[in-house]
């Protein structure tokens, strides 16, 4: 089977209805070969627009990317005032792509510590794709799970306080209408490239039952083959949920 062959076989077999990736390894590609971080940076940009290429092609509904975390404003100023530089060119770059293919972007996280310019241009790209028809495409930028828990309850908090809600109303089905992405699927599959091995507080709530894949690829390195292997290893999972390998079995019997 050709690889063409097979990327058609992929794409007409089933596919996660929602896929995160934190994107991880940039510094260390660029390291490998005497550059700066910010080129590190600026080559995983072309991974990024090969795996959202393929994300749309294969009619997956959502791809949430971890661009920033909220830990990351503890990296070099230098870096962090590239990677603010990059975030801005990118959006302005990119959203007319992003808006003839029909693709959908949203930002989850908190903008207050972005700049006024910054702010203006993620509500711009929004406001410009917001009903496309096409990919959900998410970008997490100064996000955190903890975070993102914690406003979920606060806002929850402050219902109570008002009176509108009594305590014992709170349950899963509510507070998961307070987190960022309420609305969507779960997290089916979270891929995370460069060989570490952990979640570095991506999407606490939204990952409870994803499917983890390691990439030793590092981010720039990331493309539409290895995403489609990463895909791969997916379909050959079992989904238990909770139940066991014998009820999963009867059940998709």
């Amino acid at each position: 089977m050709t690889d063409m062959q097979s990327r058609d076989a992929l794409a007409m077999s089933s596919v996660p209805r929602h896929v995160a990736i934190i994107m991880d390894g940039n510094n260390r590609w660029a390291r490998a070969r005497g550059l700066s971080s910010a080129q590190g940076h600026r080559a995983g940009v072309e991974s990024l627009r090969s795996v959202i290429r393929r994300a749309a092609e294969l009619g997956i509904g959502t791809l949430t990317l971890f661009a920033f975390s909220s830990e990351n404003w503890r990296r070099p100023s230098a870096e962090v005032s590239a990677l603010m530089e990059l975030f801005m060119l990118v959006l302005k770059r990119e959203v007319k792509k992003l808006d003839d293919n029909g693709i959908r972007l949203s930002i989850i996280g908190d903008r207050r510590r972005f700049s006024t310019s910054l702010q203006k241009q993620m509500a711009r790209a929004e406001a410009q794709t917001r009903d496309n028809p096409g990919l959900h495409l998410v970008v997490a930028a100064n996000y955190g799970g903890r975070w993102d828990i914690a406003q979920a309850s606060r806002r929850l908090a402050r219902r109570v306080a008002d009176g509108e809600l009594a305590p014992e109303e709170i349950d899963e089905t509510l507070l998961d209408s307070e987190i960022c992405l309420a609305g969507e699927p779960a997290v089916d599959l979270c891929i995370r490239t460069s060989g570490e091995q952990r979640i570095s507080n991506f999407l606490l709530w939204q990952l409870a039952y994803a499917e983890l894949v390691f990439s030793p690829q590092l981010w720039p390195d990331f493309d539409a083959a290895a995403f489609d292997a990463a895909l791969g290893d997916f379909r050959q999972r079992q989904r238990r949920f909770g139940m066991s390998q014998q009820q999963v079995e009867a059940h998709g019997a």
